[in-house]
């Protein structure tokens, strides 16, 4: 039988952490259909690519991804393609829009347009999980699997506020939950220093988690502090997920800002003690120091509890604008992790009014300097001006601690990325090149065959994906094709929407979406549900 594709004379590193060997790989109907260590006896193909010794890998998994909307609405997602992502998890910190309802989607498109924009005249045609991933299947750059966000059900059911849910809110959370997990999410995410989710405490976490155990997915939150409280965050994390008896995968696990300095083992050392005892835990990471965010994220909680527009209401109070100030200056907001504002450290990335588009690039103490007012008045008028839209970057992070991380056990891949505004995150182009380049090539902090398992393999075992993930006969071809001398992320903070060098094929379920390192027009990729066959059964 003719195969679709021969890659021909590859290193082939499959992602399970054994070693790379050389090989002919066929490709045909979507899957990998043969695997040729005696190069030259594959039968014929339709089309050769000779690989020339450069390393073939499954293609990469990014763990967390903030691509709910973009992928539909930017349907070449080169940003993701173009670094080998062949799946991308969806639905992450507790706040996309599946399930939803008419009030709560109103609330979350001005909440959230920071992480996903709000294209004119896109059509948010669904309502439950299935639906949405329906609307993924009508073609997609990549493979997409979600999470039921746990803030949109509290919204929905419970509101904007702080109140404690009922029994008959818990119910119906609950059966939402189910049913989005029935329709073929994966697991449950939350973000507990975003609102409505942060109001969440332990016993509605863990009555939410029993249900996701029920159905065999894992819980990805973010959890309540990533600052002063972070020990004690990721402990309250880990004995949620304990006592529901679910899996628990801690996302965008780092240890930031000036109290968590050097203090990366302490979380390793809680993990490990964890997965001693038997919790089911995995994490994962990017590879830069700066996290993004939007700017409103650092407000107090207790001035959230409104929505929007009556947060809105409440900064044009001088005296709310007082209380606030003093709690970011002087105490440290929830909303920044319990940590005074260094404001010299938050960075405007992008904005929805053009009329901001100067303050982009700028630190807010920059832009406090230059005008003569406060820092805290710069951030304030941003917020109003922009309708809280503007997103930003944190300079927080410490390089021993993501090293520390990233080489774990459990460690995986996840890009964390704001694919929109004017100057995002270079993590939304550069993720997955810059393992490979600055921490494999350069710095040796991982090997090539193990970097190549954190980002394929091991993250296809946590969310159970069958025939996905690994080189093997059989399997799907999700593939990657590149040269580990050339690999580079060419992203950069000033310029952050640059492709990378030396990814020169991606193929997404058998077909390339880069060929000879240019964007394809194929849009092959699906919704992974675990009641299809993309994923094992739960």
């Amino acid at each position: 039988m003719t195969a679709d594709w021969l890659i021909r004379d590859a290193s082939v590193i499959d992602g399970s952490g054994d070693a790379a060997y050389r090989a002919d790989v066929t490709v045909g109907d979507g899957l990998i259909t043969g695997i040729h260590r005696s190069l030259g006896a594959a039968g014929p193909a339709r089309r050769v690519v000779d690989a020339g010794g450069q390393v073939l890998a499954p293609g990469f998994i990014d763990m967390h991804a903030h691509s709910d909307i973009q992928i539909l609405a930017q349907a070449d997602h080169t940003a993701k393609v173009s670094q080998g992502v062949t799946l991308e998890v969806l639905g992450q910190d507790g706040l996309s829009f599946a399930p939803i309802d008419a009030p709560s989607r109103a609330a979350l498109r001005r909440q959230i347009a920071g992480w996903n924009g709000d294209p004119e005249g896109f059509a948010y045609d669904w309502d439950t999980v299935g639906e949405y991933l329906d609307r993924l299947d009508r073609g997609i750059a990549c493979n997409a699997a979600y999470l039921v966000p746990q803030g949109t059900l509290r919204l929905m059911v419970v509101g904007s506020g702080d109140a404690r849910a009922t029994p008959e809110q818990m119910q119906q959370m609950q059966d939402l939950l189910a049913a989005g997990l029935d329709q073929g999410a994966l697991g449950m995410s939350s973000g507990l220093t975003y609102p409505p989710g942060m109001f969440a405490d332990d016993d509605e976490l863990i009555a939410l988690l029993r249900v996701v155990a029920a159905h065999g997915g894992y819980y990805s939150p973010h959890h309540r502090s990533y600052g002063a409280g972070a020990v004690a965050a990721y402990e309250e994390m880990i004995e949620v997920s304990r006592a529901a008896g679910c899996a628990l995968h801690l996302t965008h696990a780092t240890m930031n800002f000036e109290p968590n300095k050097g203090r990366a083992g302490e979380l390793l050392q809680l993990i490990d003690d964890a997965l001693a005892s038997g919790v089911d835990i995995t994490l994962d990471t990017y590879p830069y120091l700066p996290g993004a965010t939007t700017l409103s994220a650092i407000l107090p909680s207790w001035a959230t509890t409104g929505g929007p527009s009556e947060l809105l209401r409440l900064l044009a109070d001088p005296a709310v604008r007082d209380r606030i100030g003093h709690e970011i200056e002087y105490v440290g907001t929830d909303g920044c992790h319990g940590c005074v504002t260094d404001w010299r450290t938050i960075q405007v990335s992008g904005v929805a009014n053009p009329a901001l588009a100067d303050r982009v690039g700028r630190t807010v103490a920059e832009l406090a300097d230059a005008s003569g007012r406060s820092a805290t008045e710069e951030f304030f008028e941003l917020l109003q001006l922009d309708e809280l839209a503007t997103t930003i970057l944190q300079h927080v992070g410490h390089e021993e601690n993501v090293q520390a991380i990233m080489r774990h056990r459990t460690h995986c891949g996840g890009s964390d990325a704001i694919l929109v505004g004017d100057r995002p995150h270079p993590r939304a182009w550069g993720t997955f090149p810059r393992y490979l380049a600055r921490y494999v090539r350069e710095l040796g902090v991982l090997d090539l065959v193990d970097c190549v398992h954190h980002l394929t393999g091991r993250p296809a075992a946590r969310l159970r994906l069958d025939r996905r993930g690994l080189v093997r006969e059989g399997y799907a071809a999700d593939l990657v094709l590149f040269d580990p001398d050339r690999v580079t992320d060419t992203a950069t903070f000033e310029e952050p929407r640059q492709q990378a060098d030396g990814i020169d094929w991606v193929f997404v379920n058998g077909r390339p979406v880069i060929e000879a390192g240019e964007r394809t027009d194929a849009l092959p990729g699906r919704a992974l549900r675990h009641t299809d066959e993309g994923t094992k059964p739960l």
